[in-house]
């Protein structure tokens, strides 16, 4: 079915092929400063403090807040909501501000270009920098999200098949991102930021009509549709059924989402710690606004009642795109389209750019190095790390086009049961890591391991959680348990391995390790 009118098809391969000039002009710019990998991954340019800050937001946000997660929100209603504009968000950028200056602080010291090497120097254990280099490939499931989130707002928007979309997509990033790096991905991520900024504003405000009969008008709306729509729980989601679900278990996720490789590095590119705080303020600033962009799903459930614009069934992940689409004049269609584009792009970029330079530096290069010629500061590195995008790009359009035909009610279930795993897995190193002294090795791996086993236990095994309704068909539940579990393993061990004189010192001294 075709949504978009021959207007909103020509204006938007217009604006596209626009779009795509711009981002090739700053790949280009980028390209030219990057002689090794340190290039690429942190970049040899002067960043400022803002435009690093707007980058960080808009490598948090991705297609899942803006594309995947207001579905989520139109089918369950207000819980849902609860859970991914207020609960989440609160613990999550709290969690930024805390861990940002310390992950900071050993990251330059080091000069750590990845998750897996901060883990490793911090520890200093090469097989544990290992371990998380091969876990650092669960985050593929977050390309995938938002390769699906692209595919079906472009495929919407310009009515072309979205296999075509997404092979035309994953070739035009992936091949940008093969060179431009760090020096390129903070001036798109900016752009991308503002452009979101914009786009934020306009579907928070496209369901005013909606409220001309005051908040209880518009709650009324969503009532007559489905009673459960205003409920604070939703026991016909296995999202939302109850607090612990909604609060509890996003507040648990939402501390720990921070620990993924393209959110805390991005602090590594700063230059100073004096730029630290501008950053945070610019990035929690238009953080803040983004996951409220989920409120919209519930526009679209007042405009869709039955969540079948022209008489076809919508999937959950098209709706996002079928709402813009058909709701919105062409010009400001057009800016909405650019908007969710950005969203996607910022956050991809970012996971390509970080997850490539793991690949290459934490498990290539200490396992194959001599093999495959590679110098710690030589070009050859960066040559392997064109090769890890390729192959990255390939496994891309595998999985996403079988989400696309094959989802288990969204991408963004996939999405999450894969970072969540990985984000549970860094928590506590994370965290002893910046604010204890001489934590034994042990103490991280067996939280690592932990979290790890226990997430995929229940998730897999669907197990019930004693006191709630939830289970482990909700990844955040599966994640929350493992977080708790690997907490209880990491500081039991902790404890019993140091002498309480180091445990002393530990906390007087940590935060400065």
């Amino acid at each position: 079915m075709e949504l978009a009118s021959p207007q909103l098809v020509t204006a938007g391969w217009i604006l596209v092929g626009v779009y795509a000039a711009v981002i090739l002009w700053f790949v280009v710019r980028g390209a030219k400063k990057i002689t090794n990998i340190d290039d690429y991954a942190l970049g040899s340019v002067l960043f400022s403090p803002y435009a690093v800050g707007l980058s960080l937001a808009a490598s948090i946000t991705s297609a899942a807040t803006f594309i995947i997660n207001p579905g989520f929100v139109a089918l369950y209603g207000i819980s849902g909501v609860l859970s991914m504009a207020i609960a989440l968000p609160f613990a999550a950028l709290i969690s930024l501000v805390l861990l940002t200056k310390g992950f900071r602080k050993h990251g330059t010291t080091v000069k750590a270009l990845t998750m897996a090497q901060w883990m490793e120097t911090m520890y200093k254990s090469k097989k544990y920098g290992i371990f998380f280099g091969f876990l650092s490939l669960l985050l593929i499931t977050f390309i995938v999200l938002i390769c699906v989130g692209l595919t079906k707002v472009l495929s919407a928007s310009l009515n072309i098949p979205e296999l075509y979309t997404l092979i035309g997509i994953v070739t035009f990033v992936f091949g940008y991102m093969m060179f431009g790096g760090a020096n390129s991905m903070v001036y798109t991520n900016t752009i991308q930021a503002v452009l979101m900024l914009i786009v934020a504003v306009i579907l928070l405000g496209s369901g005013y009509e909606h409220f001309s009969d005051g908040v209880r008008g518009f709650l009324g709306k969503l009532e007559a549709i489905d009673p459960l729509l205003v409920s604070t729980t939703n026991e016909s989601s296995f999202l939302f059924r109850d607090f612990f679900e909604i609060f509890v278990a996003q507040f648990i996720v939402g501390i720990a989402i921070i620990c993924q490789p393209h959110i805390l590095t991005k602090s590594l590119l700063l230059k100073s710690d004096d730029d630290v705080n501008k950053y945070l303020v610019v990035g929690i600033g238009a953080q803040l606004l983004f996951f409220f962009v989920v409120f919209t799903g519930l526009y679209i459930r007042i405009t869709f009642p039955d969540l079948s614009p022209g008489g076809t069934v919508i999937p959950m992940d098209g709706l996002v795109s079928a709402y813009v689409v058909s709701e919105f004049p062409v010009f400001v269609g057009l800016i909405v389209v650019m908007g969710l584009i950005s969203a996607g792009l910022s956050t991809l970029e970012s996971l390509i750019q970080s997850l490539s330079t793991t690949i290459t530096k934490d498990i290539l290069e200490p396992l194959f190095g001599k093999k495959l010629g590679m110098k710690a500061k030589g070009g050859s590195n960066v040559f392997i790390n064109k090769i890890v995008i390729v192959v990255l790009a390939v496994i891309t359009v595998f999985v996403s086009w079988d989400q696309l035909v094959n989802p288990n009610l969204s991408v963004g279930i996939f999405a999450q049961n894969g970072v969540y795993a990985y984000f549970s897995a860094a928590f506590v190193p994370i965290l002893m890591g910046m604010f204890f002294k001489g934590v034994p090795l042990m103490a991280p791996v067996l939280a690592s391991v932990t979290a790890v086993v226990v997430h995929f236990t229940i998730y897999y095994g669907q197990l019930s959680i004693p006191f709630s309704q939830a289970d482990g068909q909700n990844p955040g539940v599966a994640a929350a348990v493992a977080i708790i579990m690997s907490v209880v393993v990491g500081f039991s061990t902790y404890f019993l391995k140091t002498t309480p004189q180091l445990r002393s010192a530990a906390k007087g001294n940590g935060a400065d390790k």
